[in-house]
């Protein structure tokens, strides 16, 4: 793994508080109805991702994840004026406004979606890693998924080919504590999913998912693991959602008390913590690096507020293609 130096840790701040406001700003527009539908935010759980990245080599590797996926793509490389566009409905968007909050989408950078059905990236992911060992590629396939996903068959079926393959893929958990509203105390009788990993024989364990040194040193393993023909690895990554489930969440299932004791703990204040320890940058320049985040996003609301909504022809690009269909030719 890359060592963990002061610009490590610049960048970590940065970019988790750039995604940290970016989704803030999509919780305010979403109460003004400029975005719609369903939208689930990422608040608390940046550290897994910042973790990740720093791991991963963006040139060959790639991610998918389940429907909590807007920041995801940002750290990927992909513009996140066009994440914000996608949101909004805007033809300028990741997938010209077709896709939305859940499936936001990006080939080019490696990042593929962003998916609405509960577990139904596990076997996708693992069918990535496939392809990469099948075309004698030296990729590997971060897979994420939520805790309530763990309860899909299909995560029993996909671990069982990937060891049997050894694909080189990384099943990680992100367990916020709830799937949807629900515990992990009241869907499972072990509360510790990195187990599952075990009727397996897959490398498995429980990684502290609020801390993105911990995330990059268990991540780096893993990945390594996988790209020497080591095979998958099952890493579950505890951490907490600040917000509800989604925007419509009332969050009865916990109480105000928990979510500030997890806030103690927030992963931007952690990094913000050891940057001021060190004295890796003054207060102005902490400053400069806050009014330059806040700039971004309202240069991201400006590029969407301002964007075009797709052409209702559009309709007819996005379905199949039928070279002897006499109507409508596609223009895409």
């Amino acid at each position: 793994m890359e060592k963990i130096t002061k610009e490590v840790y610049l960048k970590w701040y940065e970019d988790m508080l750039f995604w940290r406001k970016f989704e803030d700003k999509l919780a305010a527009v979403y109460i003004q109805q400029k975005v719609r539908g369903f939208l689930h935010l990422y608040n608390g759980q940046e550290a897994v991702l910042a973790g990740a990245l720093h791991a991963m080599d963006l040139s060959k590797d790639k991610m998918i994840t389940a429907y909590r996926n807007h920041v995801q793509p940002i750290g990927m490389g992909v513009d996140p004026k066009r994440v914000m566009a996608e949101l909004y409905g805007k033809v300028t968007g990741t997938s010209q406004g077709m896709g939305g909050s859940m499936h936001i989408f990006s080939k080019e950078k490696g990042f593929y979606g962003g998916h609405g059905i509960v577990g139904g990236q596990i076997p996708l992911g693992a069918g990535l890693a496939f392809a990469d060992k099948y075309f004698k590629r030296d990729g590997v396939t971060i897979c994420y998924m939520g805790d309530g996903a763990v309860r899909q068959g299909s995560l029993h079926e996909t671990f069982n080919l990937a060891m049997l393959w050894q694909l080189p893929v990384v099943f990680v958990c992100e367990n916020n504590g709830y799937a949807m509203g629900t515990s992990v105390a009241r869907t499972s009788y072990s509360t510790e999913i990195w187990k599952l990993g075990l009727g397996y024989e897959m490398p498995c364990g429980p990684v502290d998912g609020m801390d993105p040194v911990t995330v990059a040193k268990e991540m780096s393993k893993a990945i390594e693991r996988a790209r020497s023909g080591g095979g998958p690895t099952f890493l579950e990554m505890k951490t907490y959602r600040y917000r509800g489930h989604s925007m419509s969440d009332a969050q009865h299932y916990r109480t105000k008390d928990e979510v500030e004791e997890y806030k103690k703990i927030d992963p931007i204040t952690q990094v913000l913590d050891i940057i001021k320890e060190k004295e890796y940058a003054s207060d102005d320049e902490i400053k400069t690096i806050n009014k330059r985040v806040k700039d971004k996003v309202s240069e991201c609301e400006k590029f969407a507020e301002e964007s075009e909504y797709p052409p209702i022809s559009q309709l007819y690009d996005m379905v199949y293609e039928q070279e002897d269909y006499p109507f409508l030719q596609h223009k895409l």
